[in-house]
């Protein structure tokens, strides 16, 4: 009892200094509507937007052409009143406000419901509005009726089912890639590939008197997700690697590195669409350096996939580069609507990670509900196109309503301080829109910004709404776009 009284108190004070330090974060729980299932195919042919039946080995999935009413349901959120009112104060919550009694009568004996607020969501990162898709959920259902959520165990051990080399397979497929790795998430995925990284060297100079012939040469953009970031420092802590960070998508600077580098063994690692700012990696010119300094080019590809491309392969695809990427890494989290991460690369490569990448050996794989319903995402995804076409024409609406150009579907409004930020984000709250404010330390100080995502799903109207609603907290004139300081996160 001392012993947690004593921890109770250390934690009290870490949180403290945290607020001090305008670190203390909250959960702000949504709730979500129901969303509107179609009826049984059989029964859909008077309706004006018929779905077809896409075949897909021993599988039928259903797609359609045009939006339907359950495609909404991914941007319409609701919040419980005390949510928004301790949202609207900035104070520390963790989200159990949201679930209890909104308030008792006199007698405490009766409860009265929650109060919600209606929200449009600006701020997710499902992309293509799949996460509500019936065929989706329909895959998820039906594999948990069949076989609950499956063996719970790690691959290596019993976790690997057909639905999880159906999935890999078709992730390999849309990358153009040998062979694909299903991990717990993306974050354990990159994670994996650093720490495996950094094995080859250790393998490679076991015994050797001269290790820096086999070390490895890490070179990574300087705004890389924290979770390349992370997997970087475990590697270094082989001794096996040196890493190098180059300024954000600056060419010269990491050509510069590439040349004055004298180790053989050299790995480029960026994010493709890069999370925060919403601009891509020069593709085409790391292409270009790729084949003048022989270097592996890895891409993190989690904002890219299903997004850009013709069939939704993603950013090598859009720069038609995808022979010039060896190791693509990705989401089913994002655009895909589900959950999980991948690594896409050859059958070497995925034999070396699944043996030496830690985050996937000691984890438990992904239930085999999920599995499946993100293989029906990969099929939905790659047929149903109107979903990248309307995407991509929302990012063009923003520009036509605002004036400010933009290069993807993730907008990072830059405000500047931290109280900006919160005040934009508490008026836009005010006003039924979801979008969060991004402070220290995911972004540098004095570069807080609002991150606006589109989605598929979101109408010319709603940005209409949106971008009024902006013009009356920020200065969309005076905005900054991007910021490539340079600035490692977290």
């Amino acid at each position: 009892m001392e012993e947690m009284s004593f921890w109770d108190n250390l934690v009290e004070e870490a949180l403290v200094k945290l607020e001090s330090l305008k670190l203390l974060r909250s959960l702000r729980p949504i709730h979500l509507p129901n969303n509107q299932q179609p009826k049984p195919i059989e029964n859909e042919g008077q309706s004006s937007s018929k779905p077809d039946r896409e075949e897909h080995g021993k599988h039928a999935f259903q797609v359609f052409n045009e939006m339907q009413p359950w495609d909404r349901s991914s941007v319409e959120v609701q919040i419980a009143e005390k949510t928004f009112q301790i949202w609207q104060r900035d104070l520390p919550s963790t989200g159990d406000e949201a679930f209890g009694r909104d308030e008792v009568t006199n007698n405490e004996e009766e409860a009265i419901p929650l109060k919600f607020r209606k929200l449009l969501l600006f701020s997710g990162n499902d992309y293509l509005g799949l996460s509500t898709h019936p065929t989706v959920g329909k895959a998820a259902a039906k594999a948990a009726q069949k076989h609950g959520m499956g063996p719970r165990g790690s691959a290596l051990i019993c976790g690997y089912t057909n639905y999880h080399r159906l999935l890999e397979s078709s992730l390999a497929d849309l990358k153009k890639k040998e062979d694909c790795l299903l991990c717990p998430t993306g974050f354990a995925a990159n994670m994996a590939l650093m720490v495996a990284l950094g094995n080859i060297g250790s393998l490679l100079a076991a015994g050797k008197t001269h290790l820096e012939e086999e070390r490895i040469a890490i070179f990574s953009d300087a705004l890389n997700h924290a979770s390349i970031i992370d997997g970087i420092r475990l590697a270094e802590r082989q001794r096996s690697t040196e890493v190098f960070i180059y300024q954000h998508c600056d060419m010269s600077h990491l050509n510069a590195l590439l040349s004055k580098c004298k180790m053989k063994k050299k790995v480029v690692v960026t994010d493709g669409l890069f999370s925060m700012d919403g601009d891509f990696a020069p593709m085409v010119e790391l292409a270009k350096l790729r084949n003048k300094h022989q270097f592996l080019l890895v891409v993190d590809d989690a904002h890219g996939t299903f997004v850009c491309g013709k069939s939704g392969g993603g950013v090598a695809e859009e720069f038609n580069c995808e022979e010039d990427v060896d190791i693509c890494l990705g989401t089913l989290s994002k655009a895909a609507g589900c959950h999980g991460g991948f690594i896409a690369c050859s059958k070497k490569w995925k034999q070396f990670i699944q043996s030496r990448g830690r985050s996937f050996i000691f984890s438990t794989s992904m239930p085999v509900p999920i599995a499946a319903a993100a293989h029906a995402a990969v099929t939905v995804a790659k047929k149903e196109t109107w979903r990248r076409r309307e995407i991509w024409k929302r990012v063009q609406d923003f520009h036509t309503l605002t004036g400010i150009t933009i290069a993807s579907p993730i907008i990072s409004l830059i405000v500047g301080s931290e109280e900006k930020a919160l005040h934009a984000s508490r008026h836009l709250l005010r006003s039924g829109f979801h979008v969060t404010a991004i402070r220290p330390p995911t972004v540098p100080p004095n570069s807080c910004r609002l991150r606006v995502t589109l989605s598929a799903v979101h109408t010319t109207d709603d940005l209409k709404k949106l971008t009024t609603a902006l013009s009356h907290c920020i200065d969309l004139q005076d905005i900054g776009i991007q910021s490539s300081n340079g600035y490692a996160r977290l």
